[in-house]
């Protein structure tokens, strides 16, 4: 805190304290559009996204001008972002996708997940990670959220397998990392396959190791939001030849090494354009990576000195987060009972965008149509489908998604002195939420 703001200042905050000050995104720029944003705003953003320069330029019009447009006409474009992110990430192979979907839905159809199986997914995700597991006919199983990190839940994981569970599918939430050591452990003794759905988390590390080679493989998403983005985009990382293989003949269609594919394939391939984007884009990841590192280090000592505001903790073992997401619990008792949306409302007047991230996915009209769908049960019985709804019961995530907050990864792109001001217009909130929450 810059020795100009004062203790009493910053605890005490002021009802101007962010007024004009232009701090970040709504939240569908931010992240994957959660289900229902809170409030919306005007408010303009600091640090617009992406970001490009003559790099990007130069990288389109190579690729145009070489007539060599996609993976199978011959470009190297591809291949060369391949290498590049499996070197970065500590893989042995990449497998470049069509979007972070596609990824899920290659390691899924690589492993021939489909009915009858079942797959450990978190409640707190966007819906994707849902739909690569459903559009196998597979069955989603949901275990809790940690409320303290917004992971899913390592220690329920255990508990929630089956003789019919074919695949652990955790997600690394808003860039953090889940309890790899513990889930790996629960994988290898009950004989049962990971892969981690890390689209929000390049460069996240556990215990020093990027993340998306712990079981299996991982799956990342370059989609327009995220940190190293073209737009849209995939990939899939293993250390396993085998799998490596399966994952480039799904990808394909098909037929591209020779490896077992089941009989299924598709065509997710990843354009000499993307992979061209992806590669400039990439000279910038780690500069702004150490930014968020640090801004996020630092508004969270700034936050956790105001009462009813907790920042999502780091497991134990997740030494760095890629800072996809900046979230936060608000407790509204500690805010004179302000309502969360009258919180987001009063930031976005201060000038600071902010979302209430997530809806409840696994009680969601989406999610709980899939019990009554006719495919389904006749898969697994109406009966079963008609008990799977209880079974999926997330009582910590339910709680948790009344409290959440969200900053978009943009924001912790910005200045020092922006974090303060974050923080200031929070204080203020604070300050005046009892007249707040009689307008």
């Amino acid at each position: 805190m810059s020795a100009s703001l004062s203790r009493r200042k910053f605890l005490g905050g002021a009802a101007s304290a962010g007024a004009g000050v232009c701090l970040g995104l709504a939240s569908a720029r931010g992240a994957d559009k959660p289900a229902k944003a809170a409030v919306k705003t005007t408010a303009k953003a600091s640090v617009e996204w992406p970001l490009s320069d003559a790099r990007e330029e130069t990288a389109l019009l190579d690729v145009l001008h070489s007539g060599k447009w996609g993976r199978t006409s011959g470009g190297a474009k591809v291949k060369e972002f391949e290498a590049l992110w499996a070197q970065r990430m500590g893989a042995k192979h990449c497998v470049a996708t069509a979007s972070g979907t596609t990824a899920l839905l290659t390691a899924l159809g690589a492993l021939n997940v489909g009915p009858g199986d079942e797959v450990i997914m978190p409640p707190y995700t966007f819906v994707a990670t849902f739909n690569a597991i459903t559009v196998n006919f597979a069955l989603p199983v949901f275990v809790d959220s940690d409320a303290a990190t917004f992971q899913i839940d390592a220690r329920k994981i255990a508990a929630a397998i089956t003789p019919a569970t074919k695949l652990l599918l955790p997600v690394h939430i808003a860039g953090s990392t889940c309890d790899l050591d513990t889930i790996a452990a629960v994988a290898q003794e009950k004989k049962v396959t990971l892969i981690e759905d890390a689209c929000q988390a390049p460069l996240a590390e556990w215990r020093g190791r990027p993340v998306g080679t712990r079981g299996l493989g991982g799956c990342f998403s370059f989609q327009a939001s995220k940190n190293l983005t073209s737009g849209e985009g995939g990939a899939v990382l293993t250390n396993d030849d085998a799998f490596a293989a399966a994952c480039y003949d799904y990808h394909t269609p098909g037929n591209g090494k020779k490896s077992p594919s089941w009989g299924r394939g598709a065509n997710f391939r990843l354009t000499e354009f993307q992979a061209a984007l992806l590669a400039a884009q990439y000279t910038r990841l780690e500069a702004q990576a150490k930014s968020r590192d640090a801004n996020a280090a630092y508004l969270s000592s700034l936050l956790e000195k105001i009462p009813g505001i907790s920042p999502a903790k780091l497991a134990d073992g997740n030494n760095r987060s890629a800072w996809h997401l900046y979230m936060f619990r608000y407790d509204a008792t500690r805010f004179a009972g302000l309502s969360r949306a009258k919180f987001l409302e009063a930031l976005t007047k201060a000038g600071v965008a902010a979302s209430s991230g997530y809806t409840s996915l696994n009680t969601s009209a989406h999610v709980k149509a899939l019990a009554d769908n006719p495919h389904y049960q006749r898969i697994y019985g109406k009966a079963a489908m008609a008990g799977w709804v209880d079974r999926n019961q997330c009582p910590v995530n339910d709680k948790l998604v009344n409290e959440a907050v969200w900053f978009s990864q943009t924001k912790l792109l910005g200045a020092r002195s922006d974090m303060e001001r974050m923080a200031e217009a929070i204080a203020g909130v604070q300050k005046r939420a009892g007249e707040l929450a009689k307008v």
